[in-house]
């Protein structure tokens, strides 16, 4: 081997040596960021000017397979605590089932206060206690859909907010994967750029579900799971919505605005993740929940209203209209207005004595005839009425209550519940708090079991892309030593072309 060739050879072996001092530098700086992923450098052989080695680009150390799964993961984990988060805010609200301020505890505080007036019906304390067993069962009726509401108001203003982090995130890594592209064209190391694009994808995959495909030239595309494109270098913010205020009658896409991708209506098209659970929570869950709720206003209050004791109602003393079409066109939200009626509150003696005649039919009710001014004070037969009837699961002696509407609910009439139409009262106020509270306990549960998944995971792909500082200080140790070697291959050729020098006369 010739001297030029050998002092090439360490040469080259010093370069090689000081990037990947570089690179090791990068890598211990780094040991603790969240994201990071291993950075090495590649070598190459160099044939010509005497041989030796060259470093190449670097790259990231990472398992692409295992983070794949973890960005979907992710996407699935963010709608459960997306839905769970909401689902909690509503159990607050609801109380505990059974335990005294649920819906089923309050229609059975009613009954039981109606039971006691039957026993003494002149008896004006009594009188008052069903008013105000009446008028807690219509507070706790008014704060669910309440909650309903303000739920669906918070998905809505997640959306705008998802919407906005979808557009930069897109932009982000677009930004990144363009500077890639080019540094990938010139030779040069990518990894940096690399570990910062993924930390951009995981954001993503936690706001929609998303898959992402890397390119030969180091670009990437994205895509929803359903197929969607998701464009990462469009010149103007691809996704947009509306702001909007919502209310009980509000739906989508009727009066609340669409998620549109370049102009395109998207809305059903971004599943998963924290904006595809919130889509769903606005669109779908809590309307239902407010159309159970709404029927079930609607169904106490023309209960007691058909046996002659009109105790439930707006707050102009009015029950909205059943019927139409949709089903609930007529009463979408009374939950929300549904009150004490005026006229009851102000004479509590109402409840013993009735508020109005009923002529009775072969399919309804049967006939009553109310306590005239002056009339007997311990007259009982709208008491026995309710507790018989308007409680019960039949209107009068072997004829069905009519079924609540369990199918179309909601303004659009495009919803429905999970169960049966319930025979009485207490078992639909039962059915509607059951329901939500099913819901609350499937999310937390499958909330965890993901947990679990995604913690293991992403300690998965850690590993797969770790720096270990011992690794690393051994490496140092051995890039020392080669550093030493090829420093005295140098300090060798030196001298002796030093001592060719001095034989030339």
């Amino acid at each position: 081997m010739s001297i030029g060739g050998a002092f090439s050879i360490a040469k080259s072996g010093l370069a090689d040596i000081g990037a990947n001092f570089a690179v090791m530098s990068q890598n211990i700086a780094n040991a603790n960021t969240p994201g990071y992923a291993r950075e090495v450098t590649t070598q190459t052989s160099i044939a010509a000017d005497g041989g030796g080695v060259k470093a190449g680009p670097t790259t990231r150390q990472i398992d692409t397979q295992l983070e794949s799964e973890l960005f979907s993961e992710n996407g699935t984990l963010s709608a459960l605590q997306t839905r769970l988060t909401a689902l909690q805010q509503i159990d607050a609200v609801q109380g505990t089932p059974g335990g005294g301020g649920d819906l089923a505890s309050l229609i059975g505080q009613l009954q039981d206060s109606f039971a006691n007036l039957q026993t003494g019906p002149s008896n004006q304390a009594s009188q008052a206690e069903v008013v105000n067993a009446a008028s807690a069962l219509t507070s706790q009726i008014n704060a669910l859909s309440n909650s309903y509401t303000q739920g669906r108001q918070n998905a809505q203003d997640t959306i705008m907010a998802d919407v906005g982090k979808l557009n930069s995130t897109l932009a982000t890594i677009g930004s990144l994967s363009d500077r890639i592209v080019g540094l990938k064209a010139a030779g040069q190391g990518t990894a940096d750029l690399e570990n910062q694009r993924a930390q951009a994808m995981q954001s993503l995959s936690q706001v929609i579900n998303v898959r992402f495909i890397e390119q030969p030239n180091g670009d990437m595309l994205a895509a929803t799971t359903n197929g969607l494109s998701l464009p990462l270098h469009a010149a103007t913010p691809p996704l947009a919505t509306q702001p909007a205020t919502i209310g009980a009658g509000s739906s989508y896409p009727s009066t609340i605005p669409a998620i549109t991708l370049n102009g395109a209506d998207v809305t059903s098209q971004l599943t998963g993740g924290e904006i595809g659970a919130a889509v769903t929570l606005r669109d779908t869950t809590l309307p239902t929940y407010q159309g159970e709720l709404d029927e079930f206003a609607e169904t106490l209050s023309n209960r007691f209203d058909q046996q002659g004791l009109t105790l439930f109602t707006n707050p102009d003393g009015t029950i909205p209209p059943s019927g139409g079409a949709p089903v609930q066109s007529g009463y979408v939200g009374y939950a929300a207005s549904i009150t004490v009626n005026p006229a009851v509150a102000a004479n509590p003696s109402l409840v013993r004595d009735g508020t109005h005649a009923v002529a009775g039919a072969p399919a309804g009710a049967s006939a009553f005839t109310p306590n005239p001014a002056g009339g007997p004070a311990g007259f009982s037969a709208t008491i026995t009425r309710v507790l018989d009837y308007a409680l019960g699961a039949n209107v009068q002696d072997g004829v069905p209550q009519p079924a609540p509407v369990t199918s179309g609910l909601g303004p659009n009439g495009n919803l429905s519940a999970s169960y049966s139409a319930p025979a009485d009262l207490q078992s639909f106020a039962t059915a509607v708090v059951a329901t939500e509270s099913s819901d609350s306990a499937a999310a937390r549960s499958q909330a965890t079991t993901e947990q679990a998944v995604q913690t293991a995971l992403q300690s998965k792909v850690s590993a797969s892309g770790a720096v270990s500082i011992d690794s690393e200080m051994s490496n140092m140790v051995q890039l020392q030593n080669a550093y030493a070697a090829n420093a005295k291959v140098i300090s060798a050729l030196q001298s002796v072309w030093t001592e060719l020098l001095q034989m030339v006369p």
